[in-house]
């Protein structure tokens, strides 16, 4: 990573990763207490709101390559209930932000809006780092694994219309 690069910084703090999630890539605790909650105006709207967090999928904000190693800077959550009119459901983020180390050899797909494209482009990581830097708090959703450091080693977009 060259000289100097770094992402914008956060308007808000961001808490250090819990050892938990770091070593075996599930959410914060403290993300896993989702809450239930009815529709607008209380009633039974058909979606179920307990779902869990999401296990493998994460919004990424910004990316800091402090302490010498590089890390995404995330936020977990899982699928909401999309409106009839709607293209699909949102992804809602739970939690306070997090670091997710990331492997600078990883394997990146991604879509629109970081490429002219609604299928998975395979990109570098610097490339996708540039990007991140120029659109901080995008908020983009990826799948992702862990390798055996617990450094994200696969990191691919999520096309959401």
């Amino acid at each position: 990573m060259p000289a100097g690069k770094t992402s914008p910084p956060a308007v808000g703090k961001v808490s250090p990763p819990p050892a938990s999630a770091a070593s075996t890539g599930s959410p914060a605790a403290s993300a896993a207490g989702a809450t239930a909650s009815a529709g607008a105006g209380g009633e039974d709207d058909g979606c179920d709101h307990t779902m869990p967090i999401s296990p493998d999928e994460i919004a990424v904000y910004r990316y800091t390559p402090e302490g010498g190693s590089l890390s995404l800077i995330v936020r977990y959550g899982n699928w909401g209930c999309g409106t009839p009119d709607s293209d699909g459901a949102p992804f809602e983020t739970v939690g306070k932000e997090t670091y997710l180390p990331m492997n600078q050899a990883a394997y990146v797909t991604v879509t629109n809006p970081v490429v002219a494209s609604t299928e998975n482009q395979r990109i570098g990581v610097q490339e996708f780092l540039d990007w991140l830097e120029a659109h901080p708090d995008s908020g983009l959703v990826f799948r992702y694994q862990l390798g055996a450091d617990g450094a994200v080693d696969r990191l691919e977009q999520v096309f959401t219309p």
